[in-house]
């Protein structure tokens, strides 16, 4: 699915978001704190939003996705490996950083997921997650449940492949709550995961440090 949908994928995201996506990536980049030159792992990096942001901010970003297609689309990714994030091919302890963008909801085994993002994570080393939500009340909430639920499978649907944008709002059904994840992450070797809701709820984020 990812794969056929690779070609549009950037388009499609930033009329979804009215290019808000891209404030919510350079925060969470802000926000790994750490050192120029890291070593940033962007775990189902897609075509590479999340990665060329890393490198913007003078990081050195390593791009992985189960998704070829996504892969092949990208651009300025010189380093991309094609992996499942459940099985990563990476030694130990050998990135100062984690990121992931919209993405958990996708994984079949999150708990699996979250534990090869600590294995592969130095002591110290920190994460940094963004995810779709759903902000709490009011027109916020209805605005956003007719834009994501009707309007952005609608677009989708112009301009790349239905299925795949009928299942996006349906594929927030398979996302654990937030102090869900909170507890999944502490118990994969994650500390200090804190989380915050984005603009209102439209998104969110969870940010941790590896345990020692």
């Amino acid at each position: 699915m990812f794969d056929s949908i690779a070609s549009r994928y950037e388009l499609v995201n930033k009329l979804m978001t009215f290019g808000l996506d891209a404030r919510w990536r350079r925060r969470a980049v802000i926000d790994l704190r750490l050192a120029a030159n890291s070593v940033v792992l962007d775990v189902a990096a897609g075509t590479g939003d999340f990665t060329r942001e890393l490198s913007r901010q003078g990081h050195r970003a390593i791009a992985t996705d189960l998704s070829y297609g996504m892969l092949q689309a990208g651009r300025a990714m010189p380093e991309r490996v094609q992996a499942d994030a459940s099985s990563l091919p990476f030694r130990a302890a050998a990135f100062d950083g984690i990121t992931c963008g919209y993405a958990l909801r996708n994984f079949t085994d999150l708990a699996a997921t979250f534990a090869e993002m600590a294995r592969v994570t130095r002591p110290g080393g920190r994460l940094s997650l963004l995810e779709v939500a759903e902000p709490r009340s009011g027109l916020w909430k209805a605005g956003f449940r007719f834009w994501f639920r009707r309007a952005v499978p609608f677009i989708g649907s112009l301009l790349s492949d239905r299925a795949a944008y009928h299942y996006l709002p349906q594929s927030t059904a398979y996302l654990p709550s937030a102090p869900e994840i909170v507890r999944m992450l502490n118990d994969s070797g994650f500390r200090a995961v804190n989380h915050r809701r984005v603009m209102g709820g439209l998104s969110q984020q969870f940010i941790g440090t590896r345990a020692s």
